[in-house]
């Protein structure tokens, strides 16, 4: 289904066409448009309306259901401190996903039809078009299903009591990524550490691609050595 010297009509819905690029996708999917001017995905308007989100609508949806969670735990008996660390606990066990989601999952080089085109929906989108602000932020209809098999996972590793607010955790953390992410892209920071995150995540979509993979933080970028370097340690070597 790979079409050699295929060119991708940008005027037309994008999905279904970038798997013909085969071993060409790669460098197509890396060469950014920086216009907020989203493409068109599909040409049916139900899966074209789901893949579009105001970023807003995370906090909207999720905060309420991280608060019942961390609420359950509450409930339950635990103390407040207890809840406090388990929900620290999953933010941070967040941050690692974040990483290893976006090192190894998003940027897995494909070349067959259906490898280029999950790619593509998955985060391959982003790449091509980082400013398109309605596809910044992850579908809602998509976490609420995989919030399913991670939440049997949580109550798994974890007693009755303590996994809805390690739950609540990891997905206060989500909640936290798309802000932060939709953050970096569209927004102006005036204060040193969101322009320092605005930079560390740009400098990841513009210059080096292949390093900078955490959102919200550089943490795991620097526990694995995938920190990116400074324009001026790269002039000192």
């Amino acid at each position: 289904m790979v079409a050699q010297g295929f060119t991708v009509d940008l005027n037309k819905p994008l999905v279904f066409q970038v798997g013909h690029l085969g071993e060409d996708y790669q460098e197509w999917v890396h060469q950014p448009i920086a216009s907020k001017e989203g493409p068109r995905f599909f040409e049916s308007d139900f899966w074209e309306f789901l893949t579009r989100n105001e970023w807003w609508v995370i906090p909207l949806i999720w905060l309420p259901v991280v608060s019942w969670f961390i609420l359950m735990s509450i409930r339950m008996g635990l103390g407040i401190l207890s809840v406090a660390v388990l929900v620290a606990f999953g933010i941070l066990a967040w941050t690692l996903l974040e990483y290893t989601l976006h090192r190894f999952l998003f940027h897995i080089k494909t070349k067959s039809y259906w490898g280029n085109t999950i790619h593509y929906l998955l985060h391959g989108c982003h790449h091509k078009h980082p400013m398109d602000g309605l596809r910044l932020v992850f579908p809602p209809t998509a976490t609420a299903i995989l919030c399913i098999p991670f939440w049997k996972f949580i109550r798994l590793i974890s007693t009755a009591s303590t996994a809805p607010a390690l739950f609540g955790g990891c997905l206060l953390g989500y909640v936290m990524y798309d802000v932060t992410h939709y953050y970096v892209h569209h927004g102006q920071p005036t204060s040193d550490i969101p322009k320092s995150l605005k930079k560390y995540h740009l400098n990841h979509h513009f210059r080096i691609q292949n390093k900078g993979f955490g959102i919200t933080s550089s943490l795991w970028d620097k526990v694995f050595g995938t920190l990116p370097s400074t324009k001026s340690a790269e002039k000192s070597r």
